[in-house]
């Protein structure tokens, strides 16, 4: 939810981590000093706006760039923008999102949301209800039917109606769901860009991949304790005497249903009345539970590398409004939250956009629905970066199961079920993580991160044989699973959802030389609703060139290091014969795996 780290990521002892993550990003998204006019581009003008949020009357500080040229008689389309978590509108993506746009004779309004920079009221997760509201008082502004503190009025926007802008927003992360829940509650918006955002907070914070999400998944404890931290010392480091923006003790920034989430979350217990009321205000704070309210056309831009929000967070998204018959389209680039910045790719800090193919889209997007070139080509349905060939691979939708492979009980991964050999296999967890995918909290502090292992005993994988010709996925895998856990099956019924099992799922390449590479830093975590049954675990989307020569391996592990697992030690079986096994489906889109 704030910007993707620029340097490499490293583990260190918790107490020191979360202390040094209260500081640095913050630093980074400090206010910047007063901007003067840009002669003869760009006007910016600061404002202030009284808004109600909620149960709560706050002040937004936001700036106002108007392109010269632009006024009563000669009006532009707009462009609303705000920042991620712990930003504000002076960080340097707001700043630079806000000028590509102006520079390009859009009118923009750059803000800090709501509970960050200058903006007073508590943080609530881009709420609807909060967030959006206060949101869609911009958008009366711009309409020119509201004015801001100090009297300033505007009458240079497009218009659609009286008192209806044409206005489009775009951001990225926290500055993505506040587009959603903004076009929720407020159908004048006519356009939206959400970057490497969310689509439901209770699986992006604490995630369970099986089919079957009855039951809570596996705390990702480094990213929402990162972020809780810089949330919590917004008061302190950007002191602002605001009474709207102090809560309670013990969650003296945030909303009291955030503050209650987090406490519960790092608890490790999921007794059934909390954790449901957990749940239900997690998905009320995200899409999920809205997107049939959004009606503006939308083109989402998810990383690739986001340990965070993956890709399956905006292809749910993007079926979900698709199948409400909303005009959607998604982009898979390089980089998220979590790094992966790739040469030539969008960079909002510096307003690439011609020279960037993520940046020609978005300029493309807007030129359609903003400045109303209704012939504007709008780019395929679907487009995803490749770190294999040069461009973008497009298609006219996100490409489906393909191939089906299945795991054999001497560890290999075979394509057909009769070659499957009847075997057990058997892993183990310890009492501390034995696995490490990544380290978000050495990211916020900028340390390296140690590549990611799996300790010997603590983890099973299947391997197919070395590849006759290259293999690209693109799309999320699916696998089929039955375990046996006696111990875990002692403690399925348990009032406390922790009480299951938690396994971790994930996709190797493994090289000739044996160089195992986990695909962009992804895992599956999963807490099996019943350790009785088959279960499906859906692995986080990828777009990855298995080279020829090099294996796939499917691989499941007993623990995560950034995640809460299993309470108690839970010995795992995995039982295979060619008439009862487990399955892996992939989405190949060239090449085949034999």
């Amino acid at each position: 939810m704030t910007r993707r780290p620029t340097v490499p990521r490293s583990r260190k002892p918790l107490a020191a981590a979360l202390g040094a993550a209260l500081a640095v990003p913050l630093l980074a998204a400090a206010p910047a000093a007063a901007q003067a006019p840009t002669a003869g581009h760009v006007t910016v003008t600061p404002l202030k706006f009284t808004v109600r949020a909620g149960d709560r009357t706050c002040a937004i500080d936001a700036d106002l760039y108007r392109p010269a040229g632009v006024d009563k008689r000669h009006p532009a389309p707009a462009v609303l923008t705000t920042n991620g978590f712990g930003g504000s509108k002076s960080d340097g993506s707001t700043t630079g999102t806000a000028k590509a746009f102006a520079d390009r004779g859009y009118v923009t309004l750059a803000y800090s949301g709501l509970g960050f920079g200058e903006s007073g009221c508590l943080i609530s997760l881009d709420a609807p209800g909060t967030d959006g509201r206060a949101a869609s008082r911009l958008i009366d502004f711009l309409a020119g039917t509201r004015a801001a503190d100090d009297g300033t009025r505007i009458d240079f926007v497009t218009r659609d109606r009286p008192g209806d802008p044409r206005v489009g927003m775009i951001g990225g992360s926290y500055g993505g769901a506040i587009q959603m829940a903004t076009a929720a509650v407020d159908h004048r918006v006519d356009a939206l860009v959400p970057m490497i955002t969310w689509n439901d907070l209770s699986y992006a914070l604490d995630p369970n991949n099986a089919a079957d999400r009855t039951v809570p998944g596996a705390f990702k404890w480094q990213w929402t304790n990162g972020f809780y931290l810089i949330g919590e010392s917004q008061p302190i480091t950007l002191p602002n005497l605001d009474p709207s923006r102090w809560g309670t003790l013990g969650c003296v920034h945030f909303a009291p249903d955030a503050c209650r989430t987090i406490g519960l979350l790092n608890s490790g217990s999921y007794p059934a009345a909390p954790t449901a009321a957990m749940l239900r205000y997690a998905r009320s704070v995200s899409p999920v539970t809205y997107l049939d309210r959004v009606e503006a056309p939308t083109l989402l831009i998810q990383g690739q590398t986001d340990s965070l929000f993956n890709l399956n967070e905006a292809t749910a998204t993007y079926n979900t409004l698709k199948g409400n018959g909303t005009t959607t389209k998604m982009i898979w680039q390089s980089w998220g939250h979590s790094g992966g910045q790739a040469p030539g790719e969008l960079d909002l800090s510096k307003g690439n956009m011609e020279s960037s193919y993520t940046g020609r889209r978005i300029l493309s997007w807007f030129d359609r629905y903003l400045r109303g070139l209704r012939h504007t080509d709008t780019g395929p349905a679907f487009a995803y970066y490749r770190d294999w060939q040069s461009g973008y691979g497009e298609a006219s939708k996100v490409p489906p199961l393909t191939q089906k492979m299945y795991l054999s009980g001497d560890g290999k991964l075979v394509d057909n079920r009769a070659k499957v050999a009847r075997g057990s296999r058997m892993y183990t967890n310890a009492l501390v993580p034995t696995s490490h995918s990544e380290s978000s909290l050495a990211g916020m502090i900028g340390l390296p991160d140690p590549a990611p292992y799996d300790t010997p005993g603590t983890y099973l994988g299947w391997d197919t044989d070395p590849l006759a010709a290259p293999v690209d996925v693109v799309g999320s895998a699916k696998a089929t699973l039955k375990v046996s856990s006696p111990t875990a099956r002692r403690t399925q019924n348990s009032r406390d959802a922790a009480d299951k099992l938690v396994l971790f799922a994930k996709l190797y390449d493994v090289a000739p030389d044996g160089t195992k590479t986990l695909v962009r830093r992804l895992v599956a975590p999963v807490r099996v609703p019943d350790v009785t049954q088959p279960f499906t675990v859906a692995l986080p989307g990828i777009a990855h060139r298995y080279e020829a020569g090099h294996r796939i391996e499917f691989a499941i592990a007993a623990s995560d290091d950034a995640y809460l697992g299993n309470k108690g030690i839970k010995p795992v079986t995995v039982v295979s014969a060619p008439g009862d096994t487990g399955t892996l489906q992939l989405p190949v889109v060239s090449g085949r795996s034999n």
